[in-house]
């Protein structure tokens, strides 16, 4: 309950349940790759990032496939456990070469081009398939990507390298094994359930499967047998990241990742926003606060949180800054709502909830004098209220509300207050440095808007905010005062 951190390896289970008691946490921390023990989208609902360590053990993944292989051809495990019940079986025992046979590679992320590039060493064809990597970078390691209908017929040996989805469960299944050569022999060192268990055993029976080799399953430990004890499967308790150098470098990684988020160096690893990561380079905070500061503004002139909200960044330098811009625009305009704590994590999806839909677009040509640092335009669909602000400095400004250019950018820092008054109204100065002698506030700067429909926005920065704004209100159309 205390915890700001949790920090776990695969046998935790961090649920819903687990989530709601640590009412202080922010962050989860899985030390290495996979993330099906963790409740992700409960996470992000709380507003908790989620990160892990997909390099930590990708070399020991990939060393323990290759083994595997190996072991297929060669048939080892079972010649070394009869050797051990005193019998000399050599006929028994018949293997494969694998050089000139062909692999393929289901999956050509980290692990997945490793084992290929490992493979190619024994004189491998190597062919694969990622729906992610395009071919011409896979060509580069050597792997030949091809649909995979085209894959299941070719293939020797078959090694998948997959994230556990809707779409890669039972990748391999019987419609599957009944397109592949007969004998093929197939190793899943990823995530049980890729390879459909009972296909796979049905397989093995008949024949058209030569032999599998296990390091994930379904259920883990497998309470059935029947594929554990087949002659044919060779299977670990899955150890694919089990090396002392796998759990050094993933429990490194994952402590220093934490410390970096905690000390604002950066994001790394992150599985549930992981286009925060660039939120926290020292360049886009200034841009993250003026967001928020935006949103805040939008719903305060706009009165409500529902709607379109339409957030556009203008300029070259903010070309990929609308993922993390959008979120942090929807985090000013749900503050103070009615939602539980906001985060950049949980936004756009309390806003899905709170019935605000968010668009983002980007234009890459941004007006004068903003060209070289770029705009951020947020605005609410159908309504007049909108606002533009840049970054000067380090400082996030406002350049226009409602319509309104400001004659010089205001500030959008600490108490704020903003006012629409007539332009003609002369007493509304007098009013407001009434106002702040009576309360000992200090006005810091001031900024007004040109002149539109006869009337001018303010923007006030104060040394702290005022008690009552009653005595200002009857010199205005509207006042709102905001802490950014």
């Amino acid at each position: 309950q205390d915890c700001d951190g949790l920090v776990v390896r695969s046998a935790t289970k961090v649920t819903a349940g687990v989530l709601d008691a640590a009412e202080r946490l922010r962050v989860v921390g899985r030390a290495g790759t996979g993330v099906d023990n963790v409740d992700v989208e409960a996470a992000t609902r709380k507003g908790v990032l989620v990160m892990n360590t997909p390099a930590g053990n990708s070399l020991s993944a990939a060393e323990l496939t290759c083994g595997m292989i190996l072991c297929l051809a060669r048939q080892i495990p079972q010649a070394a456990a009869s050797m051990k019940e005193g019998k000399w079986d050599r006929k028994k025992y018949m293997g494969m070469e694998l050089n000139g046979k062909t692999l393929g590679v289901l999956g050509l992320g980290r692990i997945g081009r490793e084992v290929a590039t490992r493979m190619q060493a024994f004189g491998m064809k190597t062919i694969g398939y990622d729906p992610i990597i395009p071919p011409e970078e896979s060509a580069a390691f050597g792997v030949e990507q091809l649909p995979l209908e085209e894959i299941w017929p070719q293939c020797d040996f078959i090694t998948v390298h997959t994230p556990l989805l809707p779409s890669t469960t039972g990748l391999l299944n019987d419609s599957t094994f009944a397109k592949c050569r007969r004998g093929v022999q197939v190793v899943n060192c990823a995530r049980g359930g890729i390879v459909d268990e009972g296909a796979l055993l049905r397989a093995l029976r008949s024949g058209q499967c030569g032999g599998a080799a296990l390091d994930v399953f379904t259920q883990e430990p497998p309470k059935d047998r029947d594929l554990v004890n087949h002659p044919n499967v060779i299977c670990c308790p899955h150890l694919g990241a089990s090396t002392q150098e796998a759990q050094s470098r993933c429990g490194k990684e994952i402590a220093m990742q934490i410390v970096d988020m905690a000390t604002g160096k950066g994001l790394a690893g992150l599985v549930n926003g992981q286009a925060l990561s660039k939120a926290f380079a020292p360049e886009t905070k200034p841009w993250i606060t003026l967001a928020k500061a935006l949103g805040t503004v939008l719903q305060t002139t706009a009165k409500q949180a529902h709607g379109n909200v339409q957030v556009c960044t203008l300029g070259t330098p903010l070309q990929e800054a609308g993922s993390y811009l959008a979120p942090a625009v929807v985090l000013g305009v749900l503050a103070g709502g009615k939602q539980k704590e906001v985060t950049l994590v949980n936004a756009l999806l309390l806003a899905q909830e709170a019935g605000l839909k968010v668009m983002a677009t980007h234009n890459s040509v941004a007006p004068e004098p903003d060209g070289s640092a770029g705009l951020l335009q947020v605005a609410l669909q159908g309504t007049p209220h909108r606002a533009v602000g840049t970054v000067q400095g380090s400082t996030p400004v406002l350049r226009e509300l409602n319509g309104a250019p400001f004659k010089q950018p205001a500030p959008l820092a600490g108490p704020v207050l903003i006012y629409r008054a007539k332009a003609s109204e002369p007493s509304t100065l007098p009013a407001l440095a009434g106002l702040l002698g009576k309360a000992g506030v200090q006005l810091q700067s001031y900024h007004g808007s040109s002149t539109v429909a006869g009337e001018q926005w303010s923007v006030a920065g104060l040394s702290a905010p005022l008690p009552n704004l009653g005595e200002l209100k009857a010199h205005v159309t509207e006042v709102f005062q905001l802490q950014l």
